[in-house]
């Protein structure tokens, strides 16, 4: 089958199937054509160049034509080559992904902030580890000064209070105990 003379007009109901040319464009009757007075030549064109130019307009048409057929005819060719070697939509789109996600990492926009990125997180972890020794260093200030002191002696003022002279591995009582005592009343 010739590819010029293929019907490739997709919305054509005979796609794809032989077309006889035998009456070629230049034997069908061009509407506005030389002959028809209602379409005189644009001004500044003599009779003579417009009908030059409608057989040039012609004979281009006819190219663009024959360049799709060509097209079209290639087209079908290469599908049915992938489809010999097994090559589906799906795994193209994966290797144009994988091809691309290589190509992001292997630029220098992803080198440089993957770099920056990386020196940001060793400061910020930096920054963490000193404000975590700096609260530490803090926090243990504050249980030696006198007002924390003061706190503490009250607590276990209240706590004395509340359990009883007894030190709070005893006031938990053990397991076997099954006796409430007086001084721990059970609630």
């Amino acid at each position: 089958m010739d590819p010029a003379s293929q019907d490739i007009n997709l919305n054509s109901p005979n796609k794809g199937l032989v077309v006889d040319h035998s009456d070629s464009l230049s034997d069908v009757p061009v509407e506005g054509a030389v002959g028809n007075a209602a379409n005189p030549p644009p001004p500044g064109l003599t009779e003579e160049e417009a009908e030059e130019l409608r057989t040039e307009l012609t004979k281009v048409e006819e190219e663009i034509n024959t360049l799709r057929q060509v097209l079209s005819a290639k087209e079908r060719h290469a599908a049915d080559l992938k489809r010999k070697l097994g090559l589906n939509p799906l795994n193209e789109l994966r290797q144009n992904f994988t091809k691309s996600w290589q190509d992001v990492q292997t630029s220098n926009a992803y080198k440089k902030t993957q770099e920056t990125l990386s020196q940001a997180g060793q400061k910020t972890s930096a920054a963490f580890t000193t404000v975590g020794s700096v609260l530490s260093k803090r926090l243990g200030d504050m249980r030696n000064s006198a007002t924390f002191k003061s706190f503490e002696d009250k607590m276990g003022n209240l706590k004395h209070k509340v359990v009883g002279p007894r030190g709070s591995e005893e006031a938990i009582g053990s397991p076997t105990d099954t006796t409430p005592t007086q001084d721990n009343p059970s609630f």
